[in-house]
């Protein structure tokens, strides 16, 4: 978060105070640097060193089109797993044979976008689906450039639900019936082997996980080459992890070096997906505090945002900074809430934190990946803004919608 600090006892973000924003887009509101997103891609490409590769971002982690533009222009490539998430990538500007398509649940209208598009690679999920879109590309005169999605059967030692390489879940074909796939793949018109992909978890802590799995599938690729099929490609999928709280999440460097023994006897191409781990740190949710309520048992900072614009403390208990806006010494403790009609809205519980008056602002830190693009109307609450800076400039990238707005395409 070195792009978000006090100073002159004010937090900001790069060099704009967060209260200026707030004058302008109104709270609650999310916003993000630049600078650090772009220093995030940067620092992940050079640490692939002489590995050739290909970074695709994650659109799921944060699917905002200025975002989405900084890190096209950089040069980086995404993946999707929706019809939606490849139209706002072509939006943003990647370049289609930058895009892997991913996913357990593609539709035929969805195989025929990413065919027209001519993108990089349809990872494909099942024996089932594979046939699916061989018919799909036989039926438009194409070959479809696909890669398999293998399940490794590797624990990532995460959240369980955000753990989707062990062979219980719903992700992946399985170890013993990849080689089959492919030898099916390899002998149809309609259908080009050009890679293999895995993908094991999210916000994993440590490098052997990733190793395990790279290892499971630079073992495929080899049997593979021993039968005539050879790869551009194998792609590891995201799942590397950010610093919430007082976690130790594994260096680029760190990663990279834990794959290089199992690249060496296999030196194809990388792709990997990046998502939280490019974006996360990268935003803050910023809202107005309401009331502070005392209970008997309990002190409650009562603010506009709620758990529609951030999901996870709801969902997954998980962790977010909270920081007041205007920096003080006095300390109180107190559960940060939003408006929701239920007991599991909150941002923060039994949190020690600086104090806080009605009209003063609170930033939810590490707000920039699954903040936004997991956000809903629930209670019928409009959509947040988005801002992004630049140094001591900033742009609102996504407007507040009025509520007329919000029953447009129910009228």
């Amino acid at each position: 978060m070195s792009h978000f600090a006090y100073r002159d006892g004010i937090w900001h973000c790069e060099d704009v105070p967060v209260p200026r924003i707030a004058e302008e887009a109104g709270t609650p509101f999310y916003v993000y640097s630049k600078n650090a997103l772009l220093e995030n891609y940067k620092a992940m490409d050079a640490a692939f060193g002489d590995m050739p590769h290909t970074i695709c971002y994650a659109l799921k982690a944060n699917s905002n089109l200025s975002v989405n533009r900084v890190l096209s222009g950089a040069g980086c490539g995404a993946e999707v797993v929706s019809g939606g998430e490849l139209f706002r990538a072509l939006k943003a500007g990647y370049s289609p044979d930058k895009i892997v398509f991913d996913g357990n649940a593609k539709t035929v209208a969805e195989m025929r976008q990413a065919l027209e598009a001519g993108i990089c690679a349809i990872n494909v999920d099942s024996e089932n689906e594979l046939r699916v879109l061989e018919q799909t590309a036989k039926q438009m005169g194409l070959r479809a450039r696909i890669g398999l999605r293998v399940n490794p059967d590797v624990n990532p030692e995460t959240h369980p639900k955000i753990a989707t390489g062990l062979k219980t879940t719903k992700f992946g074909v399985d170890l013993t019936k990849a080689i089959a796939c492919y030898e099916h793949a390899s002998k149809s018109s309609h259908l080009q082997v050009v890679g293999i992909q895995t993908h094991i978890g999210s916000q994993i802590l440590k490098v052997d996980p990733f190793a395990e799995a790279f290892g499971k599938l630079v073992d495929i690729a080899l049997s593979l080459r021993e039968k005539g099929i050879g790869i551009e490609f194998i792609d590891i999928g995201g799942g590397l992890g950010i610093q919430y709280n007082e976690e130790a999440p594994p260096t680029y460097e760190a990663y990279m070096a834990a794959l290089r023994p199992h690249w060496e006897r296999c030196p194809v191409r990388i792709i990997t997906e990046p998502g939280r781990r490019m974006v996360g740190n990268v935003g803050n949710l910023v809202t107005r505090v309401l009331y502070v309520k005392e209970s008997p048992v309990k002190r409650f900072v009562v603010v506009d945002g709620a758990m529609n614009d951030l999901w996870r403390p709801s969902m997954y208990d998980a962790y977010h900074g909270v920081v007041a806006v205007r920096e003080t010494r006095e300390r109180f403790t107190a559960d940060v809430v939003g408006g929701i009609c239920e007991s599991g809205d909150y941002f923060a519980r039994d949190r020690d934190m600086g104090v806080v008056q009605p009209g003063e602002f609170i930033a939810i830190q590490s707000g920039g990946a699954y903040s936004s693009s997991m956000s809903s109307e629930y209670n019928s609450r409009p959509l947040v803004p988005e801002v992004l800076v630049d140094g001591d400039q900033f742009s609102v990238v996504r407007r507040r919608p009025s509520y007329e707005e919000m029953l447009r395409l129910e009228m």
